[in-house]
């Protein structure tokens, strides 16, 4: 897989990923659903955190504005490191496992990052009514956007039953985290690794296999 047709599928992803997200900020309020099927909700929530919605300042003793510039200033760093990993191994020519999984990696990466650095700047707040692309009263500031999220699957949504010990009458779902295209691409690259990690990463093992033969080669001969 080349340069040109890693660059197109993380071009597929952030058009996709950027255009379900201005669309449900657009057309939502803040915590408004629509159920597509029972097990399968459009979920309007904004994550200002990292993963599941942690804070750093619910960890270190910082305001949430200084913990979110925190928080976006390493994922920049991230989309660095990972864009450099993408290109080494586009270079290397390694296996089309390993370049589409850092490919979907990257994409899914560089999409939240776009809201963290610009959403801020682009929409107003939407809580009680629709945001507004461009507006003229912006939320927050450069750095400090929310990620939007709205996929939602509450696969299982039921009731514990009463003899079961500690949770017994409280609530079950899964799965409960609501989450975006982006969050799917980032997911889908880190579960091709584990999944196919032998086929991924089988040109470097073949090339580290060749060096050692040839140095044992060379070696033999020596003797």
């Amino acid at each position: 897989m080349n340069l040109k047709k890693s660059a197109l599928l993380i071009l597929l992803i952030l058009v996709i990923d950027q255009w379900s997200k201005i669309y449900i900020k657009t057309n939502f309020v803040l915590g408004e659903s629509v159920d597509v099927f029972n097990w399968f909700k459009i979920l309007f929530i904004e994550n200002e955190g990292a993963a599941w919605g942690a804070k750093l300042s619910d960890i270190f003793p910082i305001t949430d504005r200084s913990g979110k510039l925190i928080l976006t200033i390493f994922r920049l760093f991230a989309i660095f490191g990972i864009g450099y990993w993408l290109n080494d191994v586009i270079k290397k020519k390694s296996s089309k496992t390993l370049i589409v999984a850092v490919s979907l990696i990257f994409a899914g990466a560089l999409g939240n990052i776009l809201d963290s650095v610009f959403y801020g700047l682009i929409f107003n707040e939407s809580y009680n009514e629709v945001a507004t692309l461009f507006s003229s009263e912006p939320y927050g500031g450069l750095f400090h956007g929310k990620v939007v999220d709205m996929l939602y699957f509450p696969l299982i949504d039921t009731t514990w039953p009463d003899w079961v010990p500690f949770v017994g009458g409280n609530n079950f779902r899964f799965f409960e985290p609501v989450f975006n295209i982006a969050d799917t691409a980032i997911s889908t690259g880190v579960g091709i690794l584990l999944v196919f990690n032998k086929k991924a990463f089988k040109h470097h093992d073949e090339e580290a296999s060749g060096s050692v033969e040839e140095t044992e080669n060379q070696e033999s001969l020596k003797e």
